[in-house]
C-alpha cells in the first residue's frame, strides 16, 4: 500500500547567504497590491534552506520546498538550482 504526499508548497528566490554550515538564507520576492492605492508593491521574505551538500552560493536562484522542521527556523529544504550566479 503507497501513502501518497499531499502537495507541498515550492517558492523560487535568490540565495542571500551561505555562511552556515548545510543551511543558507533564500530570498523570495513576491508583488503585492496595495490595498488603498492599487499599486503594485514588492514584498521579500527570508528562509531559512537546508542544503545537505553545501552546493549553492550567494546569488544562485534556487528552487525550494516545504518540508518537516529541520530545526528552530529551518523547514525549507533545497531542491534544485536553477541557475548559477554569474
Amino acid at each position: 500500500m503507497e501513502l501518497e504526499r499531499k502537495f507541498r508548497k515550492e517558492k523560487i528566490g535568490v540565495v542571500v547567504t551561505n555562511k552556515m554550515m548545510k543551511s543558507v538564507v533564500v530570498l523570495v520576492e513576491r508583488k503585492v497590491m496595495h490595498a488603498k492605492y492599487g499599486k503594485y508593491v514588492k514584498k521579500t521574505t527570508r528562509f531559512s534552506v537546508h542544503d545537505e551538500n553545501n552546493e549553492t552560493n550567494v546569488g544562485d536562484t534556487v528552487r525550494i520546498m516545504e518540508t518537516r522542521p529541520i530545526s528552530k527556523n529551518k523547514c525549507w529544504r533545497l531542491v534544485e538550482i536553477i541557475e548559477r550566479a554569474k
